[in-house]
């Protein structure tokens, strides 16, 4: 005698049962709030640099990183400005171009941005 057969679709692939059980998991904080979370990040090392009166170049904030230059302006255009909307301005001097964060207030591409979704 033969035990009878399951259900087809209740017996499911193990694969798909740890695929399961992995998104039933709680999920982590996400990146935003964990690295407010964290001061000593790089992107808080960053941020820091910026606010200062100096201001930052890219080499410095590339020595400071260890990212590479493309990596450097990459995170000031997409987070900086971008994501958090701090007002990043920058100018050229005799050190070459130095980034800072002006006032800490939005910058206008920012609240130009949410003018046009309102």
């Amino acid at each position: 005698m033969t035990k009878p057969r399951s259900n087809p679709k209740a017996a499911s692939h193990p694969r798909a049962r740890k695929t399961a059980e992995l998104a039933s998991r709680k999920r982590s904080a996400p990146a935003s709030s964990r690295s407010a979370a964290r001061p000593d990040t790089k992107h808080a090392r960053i941020i820091a640099m910026l606010r200062t009166p100096a201001g930052a170049t890219i080499a410095s904030l590339v020595t400071a990183t260890e990212w590479q230059q493309h990596s450097v302006r990459g995170f000031l255009s997409g987070v900086v400005r971008k994501k958090l909307g701090l007002n990043l301005v920058s100018e050229q001097t005799d050190k070459g171009r130095v980034y800072r964060i002006k006032d800490g207030k939005v910058s206008p591409a920012t609240a130009d941005r949410a003018k046009q979704a309102a």
